[in-house]
């Protein structure tokens, strides 16, 4: 089992504590009150992710003494925050090969795919997709 898997097993366990969605929604909200602080140089359409109802900012990057990339973000909405938040805190500092291939399966298993709307499970699948796609960029340019 990698880091990742790890990480997704521990945000699980932390949601199965929950009885009822409303304690579940709130814990997501609280998560996002976790997330560091994004610098507002980053607050701009050059971070922003497209497909997200609600605005989010992702900076990514590649720590290259550690070999892992970094993310930061940030969303004007508290519980997208949230939802980016555990995003950030399953992939960041993780190897970008295991970022590309990884399968965030927790999303579903806490629910998630169930109790959200249409609009943020889309703007979810864009955070996932982007953060996949900064690894891969990595990953293009170390190879080229």
């Amino acid at each position: 089992m990698n880091a990742i898997d790890t990480k997704q097993r521990e945000i699980v366990q932390e949601f199965e504590d929950f009885s009822d969605w409303q304690e579940k929604y709130e814990y997501i909200i609280e998560l996002g009150f976790d997330l560091q602080p994004l610098d507002s140089a980053y607050k701009t359409e050059d971070y922003r992710i497209m497909g997200c109802q609600s605005n989010v900012w992702l900076k990514a990057g590649f720590d290259a003494e550690q070999g892992v990339m970094r993310y930061s973000a940030d969303s004007d909405s508290m519980i997208v925050k949230g939802l980016v938040s555990m995003l950030v805190q399953v992939l960041s500092g993780q190897k970008p090969e295991d970022i590309v291939t990884a399968r965030l399966d927790f999303l579903n298993q806490i629910g998630l795919d169930r109790h959200l709307s249409s609009t943020r499970s889309n703007g979810l699948a864009a955070m996932v997709k982007e953060m996949k796609q900064q690894a891969t960029l990595h990953l293009a340019g170390a190879e080229a």
